[in-house]
């Protein structure tokens, strides 16, 4: 008996976890698994923010895949998804044409511009190990620029658009780095201006009011200026230009609002909404029996509240295990043994720099360094759960 193939595109959380699952649960020649990925590595999207800003090695934050499966179950292929043609059952790669029986999809997010005019040309909007190194670069650079041409103040100025977890985490580390750039290049620390842009009327939306006015008042006593529910209207070579009509000269704009689900996903056919494909209990894709979407590229509503659970890591890792162990009753002619998905909401801890974070565990609230020690134990867990304890004192974060 030829054993089924099963494909699984993109290594991030949900990918990854998916391959380690089939890894743990199949037995030998059971099924022939290939896990597709850009790059050799996989990355803690998580804790980018900390490289982002310079506070953090970047190669602390991803690791090399092959150190993490066992090739004789779990075979890697580096490279680049061209499409997806469910018709015949294949994947198109740059260099590989893949036939597949069972097709997992979690190609991750590309950001979303909301159709804001130079976005994409002027922004660091890409929130991937290569994309993080050269915003650190940039930020250093752009306080040696300043020392040259100390007339150009703008240069000191960082606007960053969003105030959601990705935006807060990385104004929070920055503002904590600031103070070590200005010493290291000369620089006088009230020159220098972070400021966060968003267009809701609040920062860090899924937190309760108490943790949303604790963690803009903490970054605000460290020079973080915020302004709310004013939309970005455009962005240019000299900043951006809000709505409002006010315009921000900035050295430096980082883009953090939102982001949608893979255009190849979109480009192969699929229904979608921003990008990402409405599931079934089962991750199915629409119409398709044998192909399913995870992570950042699946829309999965809660059915109480009619709503899209919000592409969370926790989500992701969730849905990457659950689906591994439903092909795999599946695979054995146990079908009837399959389990729907449903995500559990553990909580959400958000990191305001080195010594603060806030945290929401259903009805409790943390804020301080109580907070910071649950973000660190929540991606120590992570890695142990890859990698074990190996991965945890290599990549840790103590």
């Amino acid at each position: 008996m030829i054993p089924p193939k099963i494909i699984i595109l993109g290594a991030g959380y949900a990918g990854l976890t998916a391959a380690l699952t089939f890894q743990k649960k199949l037995r030998t020649k059971e099924a022939e698994v290939t896990l597709v990925n850009k790059n050799e590595y996989h990355y803690f999207t998580t804790r980018l923010h900390e490289p982002a800003a310079g506070t953090f090695p970047h190669d602390k934050t991803r690791v090399d895949i092959k150190r993490l499966i066992n090739r004789k179950k779990v075979q890697l292929i580096q490279d680049n998804v061209v499409e997806i043609r469910t018709s015949d059952r294949v994947v198109v790669l740059e260099n590989h044409t893949l036939a597949y029986d069972y097709l997992i999809v979690g190609l991750g997010a590309e950001p979303e511009t909301f159709g804001i005019p130079g976005l994409m040309e002027y922004t660091f909007n890409r929130w991937n190990i290569n994309g993080v190194r050269q915003l650190r670069e940039y930020i250093e650079y752009q306080f040696a620029t300043y020392k040259n041409d100390p007339k150009r103040t703008e240069l000191l100025t960082f606007v960053v658009g969003g105030a959601g977890l990705t935006g807060i985490e990385f104004v929070s580390e920055l503002a904590d780095r600031v103070p070590k750039l200005c010493k290291e290049y000369d620089v006088d620390t009230s020159l220098v201006r972070l400021i966060t842009v968003e267009s809701a009327p609040v920062a860090l939306p899924g937190f309760d009011p108490g943790l949303r006015n604790y963690a803009t008042s903490a970054l605000e006593a460290k020079g973080v200026e915020f302004i709310l529910g004013t939309p970005i209207k455009a962005c240019n070579k000299h900043g951006v230009v809000l709505a409002s009509g006010k315009e921000i000269r900035a050295g430096t704009v980082v883009w953090a609002a939102g982001v949608r689900g893979n255009s190849i996903i979109e480009k192969s056919g699929f229904t979608t909404t921003r990008g990402r494909v409405p599931v079934d209990g089962y991750l199915r894709a629409p119409g398709h029996e044998n192909v399913f979407i995870i992570g950042d590229c699946a829309l999965f509503t809660d059915q109480r509240t009619k709503r899209p659970y919000p592409p969370t890591a926790q989500i992701a890792v969730q849905m990457g295990k659950l689906l591994a162990e439903n092909i795999v009753v599946t695979i054995r002619g146990t079908k009837h043994k399959r389990k729907p998905f449903k995500p559990v909401i553990y909580g959400t801890v958000a990191s305001l720099g080195r010594e603060d974070a806030i945290g929401q565990f259903g009805k409790k609230r943390v804020t301080g360094y109580p907070a910071v020690i649950i973000k660190k134990a929540v991606d120590l867990r992570y890695l142990f759960a890859i990698g074990g304890i190996r991965l945890v004192l290599k990549k840790g974060r103590f």
